[in-house]
């Protein structure tokens, strides 16, 4: 049964925490069952048995990461939603497990807390929103959290932050959802490849979203144009862009998954919903099913649907 790497849960009171550190109203996805109503997880477990979901993965979804300049508040609202993701996990262990968010751009609180959420709480990894405060999360004053994650052998699992890439050619038209996030997606491989960060913490396990933005389609035009030779670095950007893992976000576009499986493998391809943004458009059920109707071989869904991520992170 698949498990899913990418799945969004905010609670009420985590959502009322984020409006105080944010200084604006900070909403979930209603009628969407995003929150911790009672009616709310049995709803989720429902649509999870029809889809074939066995377990989701939790983490904040673009707009909800404890990010903010008030350190109290940001530690306050990191350490209530771990809570609360790791009270979900608790209760029905297994259909649910989660990454530890971190009240970023404070990292020596942070470091506090990616111990606390991987050792008190039992999360399985560490999510990091692509920026924080519009700092990438690849610059220099982050890297104390890269070498904690190595040293644990962790995996980091990134989410866009709703940002349009700070770039007003992508917000002010309006793409900031439809075409931003991807290029977030793209920008912080692009950053881990530059400031090689994949080289300096070789034992952590990288997964972007959303199959990577445009990235696939750009792996020789990298090499060309962004090459070892010139940049100093240890590998072609292509080779380490391929040591990455990416999910299956696409809007059912067979297009991006047949491109991302030819530019890094099927072995590196795991499936995520984006749960619950996507029932906007689609059943949860249908997030997963297109793959299942693609042209790929039956090995090769058998792979991401049922295997990557289950010997990736031993669940």
């Amino acid at each position: 049964m698949i498990v899913d790497i990418h799945a969004h849960y905010h609670p009420g009171a985590y959502c009322e925490a984020l409006s105080k550190l944010y200084g604006r109203t900070v909403t979930n996805f209603r009628p969407h069952p995003d929150t911790d109503d009672p009616a709310h997880i049995t709803e989720r477990l429902r649509q999870m048995d029809e889809a074939g979901v066995r377990l989701q993965v939790l983490s904040p979804a673009a707009g909800h990461a404890p990010y903010g300049e008030d350190r109290a508040l940001a530690i306050d609202a990191a350490r209530l939603g771990n809570d609360l993701n790791a009270e979900l996990v608790r209760d029905v262990p297994e259909r649910f497990k989660s990454f530890v968010s971190l009240p970023l751009p404070h990292v020596d609180a942070s470091l506090d807390e990616l111990r606390r959420g991987l050792d008190d709480l039992g999360m399985i990894g560490v999510n990091l929103h692509i920026s924080a405060l519009d700092r990438s999360v690849a610059e220099d004053e982050f890297l104390p959290i890269y070498e904690e994650v190595n040293r644990r052998k962790g995996v980091v699992f990134y989410h866009p932050s709703g940002n349009s890439i700070c770039s007003p050619m992508i917000a002010d038209y309006g793409f900031g959802a439809a075409v931003g996030t991807s290029l977030e997606d793209t920008t912080i491989a692009l950053h881990l490849i530059a400031k090689q960060i994949p080289s300096k913490y070789p034992d952590i396990t990288f997964i972007i979203p959303h199959f990577g933005g445009p990235i696939p389609m750009l792996l020789p035009r990298l090499n060309n144009q962004f090459s070892m030779q010139s940049r100093g670095l240890p590998e072609p950007p292509a080779d380490t862009a391929r040591r990455f893992y990416y999910d299956t976000v696409g809007h059912g576009s067979e297009a991006a998954l047949t491109c991302a499986v030819m530019a890094f493998g099927a072995g590196h391809v795991l499936p995520g919903s984006d749960y619950p943004v996507l029932l906007s458009y689609e059943t949860y059920k249908a997030t997963f099913e297109w793959i299942n109707q693609s042209s790929l071989s039956a090995a090769d869904k058998d792979r991401i649907l049922n295997r990557n991520v289950t010997e990736l992170l031993g669940l």
